[in-house]
């Protein structure tokens, strides 16, 4: 078997042997939809439908915290950015407490003045309406 290798030399099944021009010996696929035939899933001669979904409006519990809130106003029915006002809250009191206590009597007034220490009362630009409150020992 000199020139032949491990494999003797034969045509796979659909293709001409080698060295002959033709065409393959597989069979033609039908392309597209077979005529007269309506395409499946698609019925004929009915009505389409259309759904209308309704949403109704949602309630969303706002988390206020020391940052404005984008939101609309329950009052003035706005589109707004919260307005912050900082209240003195029992944080402040308590840290004025705590640090008189300690021996800083001099430094004791500093929590009044630190807007980290008091509480954030959010109201709406427009119309003032108080619209949410965060309190930092809540």
């Amino acid at each position: 078997m000199q020139g032949q290798g491990p494999y003797p030399q034969q045509g796979q099944p659909g293709y001409p042997p080698p060295g002959q021009q033709g065409q393959p010996m597989y069979p033609q696929v039908q392309q597209g939809y077979p005529q007269g035939q309506p395409q499946q899933g698609y019925p004929q001669g009915q009505p389409q439908t259309q759904t209308v979904v309704v949403q109704q409006p949602m309630i969303v519990n706002q988390v206020f915290r020391e940052s404005p809130v984008r939101m609309q106003c329950p009052a003035c029915r706005a589109d707004i950015v919260t307005a912050l006002n900082y209240d003195t809250g029992m944080l402040a009191w308590i840290l004025c407490g705590v640090m008189f206590i300690f021996g800083f009597w001099l430094c004791c007034f500093i929590p009044f003045c630190v807007d980290a220490c008091k509480d954030v009362t959010h109201t709406c630009p427009n119309c003032q309406h108080v619209v949410g409150k965060y309190s930092r020992l809540g």
